[in-house]
């Protein structure tokens, strides 16, 4: 049975292997900070759908967080954090420098940001720094990516904010295309177009750029903030 950690696989990957290996691909998740605490293919009775996180392991309470510590409902994008007293005993204690407080109260924060679904699955948008807040709306750049990635002209794309005086941001992404292929003004439209109707009006790319090649770390993930624009202080943003 094939297993996923780190970055997401898309769903062309994912639908390969069903189709060409007749298995799917399971997932799980954990950091270096905890071990594993969420995966798809623990040895429980229950459905697991493809292309989510899975469910807490046993012994492990999750819960999705806003920005104020409050316990979100199910449906709803938030922070995952992990319950420590009624968890695995923790050997990590907090980072060494002020850039991340990985402690509040009883929760430690991963700094990835999830949905849950109704069934207990967790779903992965993205890590925290990477969510894109347009007009008021968090999106995450892999249901972005994804999307892009059905058109049948894609072979990569990445998904990054870019500064916008009325939005805050506004979404650009830059794609791949696959071998022989031009990139035209049609094809960006039809892109903008397919993510219009999978997603939303506010997590359509309104600039698409096209490339030769993305960004990755040695294991293959994309490096995102090689594309990142940041905001000056005091960059004025009208919530839409």
């Amino acid at each position: 049975m094939p297993t996923r950690q780190g970055e997401t696989l898309n769903t062309e990957v994912v639908n390969w292997v069903e189709t060409y290996l007749g298995c799917q691909v399971k997932d799980h998740y954990g950091q270096t900070e905890t071990g594993m605490t969420c995966c798809a293919h623990h040895a429980l009775k229950h459905e697991s759908p493809v292309g989510s996180m899975g469910m807490a392991l046993p012994g492990h309470t999750l819960v999705v967080l806003d920005d104020e510590m409050n316990v979100l409902p199910d449906g709803e994008q938030g922070q995952l954090a992990v319950v420590v007293s009624q968890s695995p005993a923790f050997y990590f204690r907090g980072y060494s420098w002020n850039e991340k407080q990985a402690f509040v109260d009883d929760y430690y924060l991963t700094g990835d940001v999830v949905e849950r679904h109704s069934d207990g699955s967790y779903w992965f948008s993205g890590r925290d720094d990477d969510i894109i807040i347009t007009a008021g709306y968090r999106v995450g750049p892999t249901d972005v990516e994804n999307t892009v990635l059905e058109h049948d002209a894609v072979a990569e794309s990445a998904a990054v904010g870019v500064p916008d005086e009325v939005r805050g941001h506004t979404i650009k992404s830059y794609v791949v295309l696959k071998e022989g292929v031009e990139g035209s003004e049609q094809i960006a439209k039809e892109i903008q177009e397919l993510v219009r109707k999978r997603l939303s009006t506010h997590a359509y790319p309104r600039e698409v750029e096209f490339v030769t090649e993305l960004p990755k770390t040695p294991s293959g993930k994309i490096q995102r903030f090689c594309y990142a624009v940041y905001l000056p202080r005091n960059y004025p943003i009208e919530r839409l």
